[in-house]
């Protein structure tokens, strides 16, 4: 229901793109709610149980393809996307990231997570943003979310015409590649929908060629339980034994769907200093981080995205990296004295995962 009737919607939905831009934002679009079709994608999807231990997926169920279910009295959608490549990456960003994937004494960490915890910034850019919507239009109903409830943001954001969805899953934009954070609205503000935009993949399959741990089944479908963010980040157990050495030294996430994409030659630098990278996440080594003490993690994690997987799930996590150091560093003395220094860990989680690198370094 509109609560101005005298509002003009068109010059609204001009002034909120305006005032996105203005918060931080590189675009905002309008969808509307219908996800009809990505509905069945969703449900076979969680079918063939390839959200893996994600069970809030499957508890939501079709909830997450129907807005107005979730926020009663939703009718629009409005879509963000803010960059977050760090302002100071070089022209050279992908080759320099993919070096360091190649060099097993590095700590690799995807890009996204080296700054500030992207939900906080962006909830709060979208809270101002409502704000200023109940300036104009007087109240009216809204939730924002940023990768925090069951919400389909890369259909939303497709729909939108912030982009399409790429063969790896992300969402892509001609002129910033996939580099960017997806944030949304939902509001009962009837406002005018922006038109979809069509897909421009082509024939290229570089992605799915790419992918550690072949996670990306084919175009548009991911086993989660096999990506390697997924096992570094969701998965709250053992990491599979099998999957393990393809891990290498990626210690939080993986970026290199991303890397190899054509269009993240344009990808754009962040324009808010949240994202510049923190405690020296893309020069640290292997040993470096596992050295950090509980209280060190989680001092120096503080308002990162990355402190939400925990201390055991950090060591866990480095220990394979240690582990993937062998051939190349086979019997390196520091990392079998820092595995050793671990091997009696409380967590029989860390102990497993440790002995598991000691094995490797000591064949």
């Amino acid at each position: 229901m509109l609560h101005k009737a005298s509002i003009d919607l068109s010059a609204l939905a001009a002034a909120i793109k305006a005032w996105g831009r203005e918060l931080g934002f590189a675009d905002v679009r309008i969808a509307d709610t219908d996800l009809s079709d990505a509905e069945a994608g969703l449900r076979m999807w969680l079918d063939a149980g390839h959200h893996g231990e994600m069970d809030y997926m499957a508890a939501h169920g079709t909830r997450r393809a129907r807005p107005a279910e979730l926020v009663p009295g939703t009718v629009r959608v409005i879509t963000a996307r803010m960059d977050y490549l760090p302002q100071k990456a070089g022209e050279d960003w992908r080759a320099q990231e993919e070096r360091r994937i190649g060099d097993p004494a590095a700590a690799t960490i995807s890009v996204y997570a080296r700054g500030r915890d992207y939900h906080k910034v962006l909830r709060a850019r979208l809270q101002q943003l409502a704000d200023r919507i109940a300036g104009e239009a007087g109240a009216f109903g809204y939730r924002v979310f940023t990768d925090s409830a069951p919400v389909m943001e890369v259909a939303l954001a497709q729909k939108s015409g912030l982009g399409w969805r790429g063969k790896h899953t992300l969402l892509l934009n001609r002129e910033a590649g996939s580099m960017f954070f997806l944030g949304e609205m939902y509001t009962d503000l009837p406002l005018p929908v922006d038109a979809p935009i069509s897909g421009h993949c082509g024939s290229c399959s570089a992605c799915i060629d790419v992918c550690p741990t072949q996670a990306i089944l084919g175009p548009y479908e991911l086993d989660a339980r096999r990506c390697i963010s997924y096992l570094t980040i969701e998965l709250k157990g053992s990491i599979p034994v099998e999957l393990r050495p393809l891990i290498g030294n990626r210690v939080l996430g993986c970026d290199d769907c991303q890397l190899v994409c054509p269009w993240n030659k344009f990808a754009q630098r962040a324009t808010l200093a949240d994202f510049d990278v923190r405690n020296g996440l893309d020069s640290a080594t292997l040993a470096d981080l596992f050295a950090w003490t509980e209280e060190e993690f989680n001092r120096n994690m503080e308002g990162s995205a990355i402190r939400r997987i925990g201390h055991e799930r950090w060591l866990r996590n480095i220990a394979v990296g240690l582990g993937n150091a062998a051939p190349a560093m086979s019997g390196d003395p520091a990392i079998v004295a820092a595995l050793e220094a671990r091997a009696g860990h409380p967590s029989a989680l860390v102990r497993e995962h440790v002995a598991w690198a000691l094995t490797r370094h000591k064949a």
